[in-house]
């Protein structure tokens, strides 16, 4: 780690500042754009994908998801055989924070019905999405060492969305791919209908 050398104890002094080189940046990979796209996915090895032991941490950042159904869920799951199946069994919590336009609700809620407890079903990121023209839901995605072949496979996801019934609604989802397999694909799709339009990026952490 480089250390910074201030004259007066002023940083308009600084005689020197050099790179800090312990921290990690992030290295872009791959860019999927939806158009009415049924799901969207990440396969290791495919299109200039990378999803191995390249990186031990991957981040999913996803820029104005926007539904073609009203009160659409965005939702994920994992592969561990390039994508024949997206079925891995994960355990998660699932808890949101909202607040209404008119500031008639206000609510911090542990989301039960959307946490799985060793289930293969998609994993629920955000809650309602509206599909009106301004509605849409941004966030990122975490993944852990998806390569490892001795650990379970982390995750942390966290999302605001304009919810169906004019809501701003920040979700939190956490847990783990509870295989030793390595995963080797994601795919993302929305709950019902489409994926209208969005971006989403994948980066590896170096």
């Amino acid at each position: 780690m480089s250390i910074v050398k201030l004259n007066n104890k002023a940083v308009s002094n600084a005689t020197a500042i050099g790179s800090i080189t312990s921290l990690g940046s992030m290295v872009f990979i791959k860019k999927l754009t939806a158009s009415s796209s049924a799901t969207l996915s990440f396969v290791n090895g495919t299109d200039g994908v990378v999803l191995d032991d390249t990186y031990k941490e991957y981040v999913f950042t996803f820029n104005n998801m926007h539904p073609s159904s009203d009160n659409a869920f965005f939702k994920f799951n994992l592969s561990t055989d390039n994508g024949s199946n997206y079925n891995v069994t994960k355990t998660t919590t699932n808890f949101f924070a909202q607040h209404s336009e008119d500031n008639s609700t206000t609510e911090l809620y542990y989301e039960s019905g959307h946490d799985l407890a060793q289930s293969t079903d998609f994993q629920t990121m955000t809650h309602g999405i509206g599909n009106g023209n301004d509605e849409c839901a941004s966030g990122t995605l975490h993944l852990f060492n998806p390569s490892s072949t001795t650990f379970v496979k982390h995750f942390i996801s966290k999302f605001n969305c304009y919810t169906n019934i004019n809501r701003s609604l920040n979700s939190f989802v956490a847990g783990y791919g509870n295989t030793t397999n390595s995963v080797d694909a994601i795919r993302f799709q929305m709950s019902s209908g489409n994926i209208d339009a969005g971006d989403i990026c994948l980066y590896g952490i170096a």
